[in-house]
C-alpha cells in the first residue's frame, strides 16, 4: 500500500515517562530521535474478536481475548495501543473464568498490571471490553493515506441517496487500535478470529476463511471469520456492504471480487488477471501464493489508493471502471498487481520498523514493472519504470533522504517516492546487475527464511549475498543506507585519424553542502554498445570517479555509442549524442527509453528534414503510448509539420487499433478545423471509448458548435466520464446550456479523485459563474468543496489554498458584483480562513 511510525514501549515506567520525551511531531527534534524497531516486551499469539456496529452513532461495540506471551523477560504488565476508547472492563481469563484486573488508560495507551509475573514460556489471555469511536478520536494521515481513524462508517444512516452504506477498516500505519486494542507495531504478528455482527442484507469479509454464518432474530447476522497464520496487526481487516461478490479461483483457493452491484458485469474484466498474476508472481517467486483465499473489495470515500490487509486487499472505489472506461484499458491493473506482491512482501515478510518500509514498498512498486513486462511486453514494463523514475524525481527534495531512514518526523512521512518509486528502480537495477536467475533465487531465499516474521534491508542483503557470493555492502550502503542519485555529463570524442572513440562520464550532481551526501560519487556498472549499423558490440564498465573516459579503437566511425545500453541506471543524464546517433538509436538500439529519447530529441529539432522524417516514423511505433508521445511533441503551428503529419493522423484516428492513440489523433484533428473531418468527428463520437468520444465531441464543437451542443445535451443524460464528461461540461459553458446541471453537477462530483478532475475543476467552475440559481450554485460549490477537502494532507496547503484563492474566492467576488450577496457570503463560508 501507501503507510507509518515507531514509540518505544519498555515497561509501565518507560511509558509513563513517554509523555516527556519529545514528540514526532516537534519538527526542530525529530533529527535526534532514532527510530528503530519498536521494543518487544510482550508478543502477540492469538487475538479474537466480537464486534456489533451502531450506525446510529458510528460506534463499534467490541470484546477481545487478546494471548500473548513475554518476548523473553518475565513481565507483569502489559502496554496496550487503544486510542480513543471507551474501557468498560480488562480482565485475566484463567480456567474460563474472568478476573478483573487494574490498569490506567490516558485515550491512548493502555497500561495494565497483569495478576502475576509471567515467564517467556507462558501464554496468557487477558479480556477487554470497549467501545471503539472513531470519529470522535482525532488524528492525521500522510501523503499516501490521507485519515487514520481506523475505522470508518460511509453514509451510515443511509442519508446520502446516490451513495452505498458500508463499513471498512484502514489499518496501517498504526490506526487498527483505534478499534480493536492490540500491540499496534509492525513487528508483532497474531493469528485471528474475527466474529462480526452485521445487517443481514450486508456481506462481510475479513482475513483468512469465512468458517460460519449464522442468521439472528433481529435481522443480523453472525460471520465468523479465522486466519491460521499470523500477521501483523496493521493488516487486520473488517469490510461490511452491499456487494456483488463474484467468484473466481486459483489452483483450488477462493479469489473473490467483491464490487457494487452496477459493476459485477464487468468486475473480471476489472480484477480478473489476479489469478494469473498469482501463478506468475508465485513461479518467478518460487514461493507459491502462501494464503488460503484472496480476496479485493472496493470502497467509498477511501483515504487511499489500497491497502494489502492480508487475504483482503481494499481498493478505492475508483477501480471501478464500466466498460466504456475499460475500453481505453484497465488503468488501474497496476493496484491489483501491486497489492497482489505485498502478500508476500509485506504480510508473509512484514519490515519490523517504518524505516525499514523499503522491504515492503519498493518490492510492491517494482512488481507492477514486473507484471506490465510479463502481460504487455519488455515496452510497457520499461515504460513503467520510466514514468516511476519521473515520479522520484519531480520533488526536489526526495534526493536528500535515505531509502531506509531511522531519523524522520512521522512515521507517515516514509510513504514517499523514496520509499516507492525509487526503491521499486533500485530493485530493477539490482535485477540487472546480478542477472534474473540470482536475483529471484536472492528473494526466495530471503522470503523463506523470514515467512511469518520480519524482515529489514540488511536480511535482503545477506539473501542476495550467500546466492551470488559477492560482498554487496557497497550497494546497499549506496542506494539502501543512501541518498541522492547520479547525474551524468555524456560526452564523445571521435579521432577519426586515431581510429579511436573516447567516452567521456562525469559525475555532476551538487548537493546541499550541510547533507550527508555532499560530494558523493557513486559506483555505477553498466553497458556501453557500440554500433556499426545493426551490428553492437557490449562493453561492460564500471563509473566510480567524479570523472571516467573510456577508449574504443574502430576502423571505422561508429554510428552510434550508446551508454548504458540496457537503460536501467536510476539518473539524470545530458547526453550529447548527434541528432543522426538519436537517429540510428531509435532504428538500432530498440527499447523503449532508447526510442524515446529518439522522439525526444527529434521533437526538439522540427525545422530539421531528417528529425521530421524520424517522428513519422515513430508515429507507427509499435508501442501505443509513444504513438502518443510523438503526437504530443508535433509543433502543429509550424506549417511544414501541420501539413506533413496530417494524413499520418487522419490515418490514426481511422484506424489505429489502440482507443487512446485514435482519442489523440482525433483531438489533433479538431486543430485543423476542417469541415472534411466533421463525418468522422460524429461517428467517432459514439465511439465506446470515452476518450475518443470527447475528443470527438471537442473536436466537433469547434466545427459545429450548435450540433455538438446538441449532442452534448442527450449525452449527459446518460453515464459519462473522463473526456467525455469534460467535453459535455466545456460545452454546456460555452453554450450556455444549463437546464442539465444536476447531471453535470453530479458527473463532476462523482468523479474519482484524480489529475482529470483537477483539470475539469476551471471548466466546472466557470458554469457556476454563469449560473444565477442559488440552490444550484450552492450545490455546485459543496461538490468543489468535497473534491477541495479530499486532497491528501502532503498536498492540502499548495493544492487547498489554490482552490480557495484561485477558484472560490474568485467566483464569490465575481457573485458580489453581479449582486448575488447570497451566493458570495455562502461561497466565502466554505473557504477556511486558516488555509490548509
Amino acid at each position: 500500500m501507501k503507510r507509518s511510525q515507531l514509540l518505544l514501549f519498555i515497561s509501565l515506567i518507560s511509558l509513563a515517562l513517554s509523555a516527556q520525551t519529545p514528540s514526532e511531531n516537534n519538527q526542530k527534534d525529530w533529527k535526534l530521535i532514532y527510530r528503530g524497531a519498536a521494543t518487544k516486551i510482550n508478543d502477540l499469539v492469538h487475538t479474537k474478536l466480537e464486534a456489533k456496529f451502531d450506525y446510529e452513532k458510528s460506534y463499534m461495540y467490541g470484546k477481545v481475548w487478546i494471548t500473548l506471551k513475554p518476548h523473553f523477560y518475565p513481565t507483569d504488565s502489559l502496554s496496550l495501543d487503544a486510542k480513543g476508547m471507551d474501557i468498560h472492563q480488562i480482565s485475566m481469563v484463567r480456567d474460563a473464568k474472568n478476573a478483573p484486573l487494574k490498569f490506567a488508560y490516558d485515550g491512548e495507551i493502555l497500561k495494565i498490571r497483569l495478576d502475576k509475573t509471567y515467564k517467556s514460556n507462558e501464554p496468557y489471555t487477558v479480556f477487554i471490553d470497549y467501545t471503539s469511536k472513531p470519529n470522535e478520536f482525532k488524528t492525521h494521515g500522510s501523503e499516501a493515506i490521507k485519515d487514520a481513524k481506523g475505522l470508518y462508517f460511509i453514509n451510515p444512516k443511509g442519508e446520502e441517496a446516490d451513495k452505498p452504506t458500508q463499513v471498512w477498516t484502514q489499518g496501517e500505519t498504526e490506526s487498527t487500535s483505534v478499534w480493536c486494542p492490540t500491540i499496534d507495531k509492525p513487528d508483532q504478528k497474531s493469528t485471528q478470529e474475527f466474529i462480526m455482527t452485521v445487517p443481514a442484507k450486508y456481506v462481510s469479509l475479513s482475513n483468512g476463511k469465512l468458517i460460519s454464518q449464522k442468521n439472528n432474530s433481529d435481522g443480523t447476522r453472525t460471520d465468523t471469520w479465522k486466519m491460521d497464520e499470523p500477521n501483523a496487526p496493521y493488516l487486520f481487516f473488517m469490510g461490511i456492504g452491499d456487494y456483488a461478490v463474484i467468484k473466481d479461483s486459483y489452483k483450488g483457493k477462493e479469489v473473490n471480487y467483491y464490487v457494487e452491484k452496477e459493476y459485477s458485469p464487468v468486475a473480471k474484466r476489472i480484477f480478473g488477471n489476479t489469478p494469473e498474476m498469482m501463478a506468475f508472481f508465485s513461479k518467478v517467486l518460487g514461493v507459491e501464493y502462501p494464503w488460503n483465499k484472496y480476496s479485493q473489495m472496493t470502497a467509498r470515500d477511501y483515504v487511499s489508493g489500497a491497502m494489502e490487509n492480508t487475504t483482503a486487499t481494499l481498493h478505492s472505489d475508483v477501480l471501478q471502471q464500466d466498460a466504456r472506461q475499460l475500453a481505453d484499458g484497465n488503468i488501474y491493473e497496476t493496484y491489483v498487481a501491486h497489492e497482489l506482491f505485498h502478500q508476500w512482501f509485506g504480510d508473509l515478510v512484514t519490515a519490523e520498523s517504518w524505516s525499514n518500509l523499503t522491504v515492503n514498498e519498493s518490492f510492491a512498486n517494482f512488481s507492477e514493472t514486473l507484471w506490465n513486462e510479463y502481460k504487455y511486453g519488455k515496452d510497457a514494463g520499461d515504460e513503467t519504470n520510466f514514468k516511476d523514475l519521473q515520479k522520484y524525481l519531480a520533488d526536489e527534495t526526495n534526493p536528500y533522504k535515505d531509502l531506509v531512514r531511522y531519523h524522520y518526523a512521522d512515521r507517515e512521512d516514509m510513504f514517499d517516492m523514496v520509499s516507492y518509486s525509487k526503491g521499486g528502480r533500485i530493485l530493477n537495477m539490482l535485477r540487472n546487475y546480478v542477472g534474473d536467475s540470482a536475483f529471484f533465487k536472492s528473494l526466495n531465499l530471503y522470503l523463506n527464511t523470514n515467512k511469518y516474521k520480519n524482515g529489514e534491508a540488511d536480511q535482503l542483503r545477506l539473501a542476495f549475498e550467500e546466492v551470488t557470493g559477492q560482498d554487496l555492502h557497497w550497494y546497499w550502503n549506496q542506494w539502501y543506507y543512501g541518498s541522492g542519485h547520479p547525474k551524468l555529463d555524456i560526452k564523445y570524442i571521435y579521432d577519426d585519424a586515431a581510429g579511436k572513440v573516447k567516452v567521456v562520464i562525469s559525475q555532476t550532481q551538487a548537493h546541499d553542502t550541510a547533507g550527508e551526501a555532499a560530494g558523493k560519487v557513486f559506483r555505477l556498472p553498466l553497458a556501453i554498445d557500440i554500433y556499426h549499423g545493426a551490428n553492437k558490440q557490449r562493453h561492460k564498465v564500471w563509473v566510480e570517479n567524479k570523472t571516467d573516459t573510456f577508449t574504443y579503437s574502430y576502423s571505422k566511425r561508429p554510428d552510434l555509442v550508446n551508454v548504458d545500453g540496457d537503460k536501467i541506471i536510476l539518473c539524470e543524464k545530458k547526453d550529447h549524442k548527434t541528432l543522426d546517433n538519436f537517429i540510428h538509436q531509435y532504428k538500432h538500439a530498440g527499447r523503449y527509453l532508447d526510442r524515446r529519447e529518439a522522439i525526444d530529441a527529434c521533437a526538439e529539432q522540427q525545422d530539421n528534414d531528417k528529425a521530421v522524417d524520424l517522428l513519422k516514423t515513430a508515429m507507427h511505433d509499435r508501442y501505443d503510448e509513444l504513438r502518443i508521445f510523438v503526437m504530443s511533441s508535433l509543433d502543429l503551428d509550424r506549417k511544414n509539420i501541420k501539413d506533413a503529419f496530417e494524413p499520418i493522423i487522419f490515418g490514426l484516428a481511422q484506424n489505429d487499433s489502440s482507443a487512446l492513440v485514435r482519442a489523440k489523433a482525433i483531438e489533433l484533428l479538431g486543430k485543423y478545423n476542417k469541415p472534411t473531418y466533421k463525418s468522422l468527428f460524429l461517428k467517432a463520437v459514439y465511439d465506446s471509448s470515452y476518450s475518443v468520444s470527447g475528443n470527438a465531441l471537442s473536436a466537433l464543437s469547434e466545427l459545429d458548435p450548435v450540433q455538438a451542443s446538441d449532442i452534448a445535451q442527450k449525452f449527459i443524460k446518460e453515464p459519462a466520464k473522463g473526456n467525455l464528461m469534460t467535453a459535455i461540461i466545456e460545452i454546456s459553458i460555452k453554450s450556455g446550456h444549463f437546464e442539465n446541471f444536476e447531471a453535470l453537477e453530479d458527473g463532476f462530483d462523482k468523479m474519482p479523485f484524480s489529475q482529470k478532475k483537477m483539470d475539469n475543476l476551471p471548466y466546472f467552475a466557470g458554469m457556476l459563474l454563469k449560473i444565477d440559481n442559488t440552490e444550484q450554485v450552492k450545490k455546485g460549490v459543496d461538490a468543489i468543496v468535497r473534491f477541495r477537502d479530499a486532497i491528501s494532507s502532503e498536498q492540502r496547503e499548495e493544492l487547498g489554498n489554490l482552490i480557495n484563492n484561485n477558484i472560490l474566492k474568485p467566483i464569490a467576488d465575481r457573485k458580489d458584483s453581479a449582486g448575488h450577496k447570497d451566493q458570495a457570503d455562502y461561497i466565502r463560508s466554505k473557504i477556511s480562513p486558516r488555509g490548509f
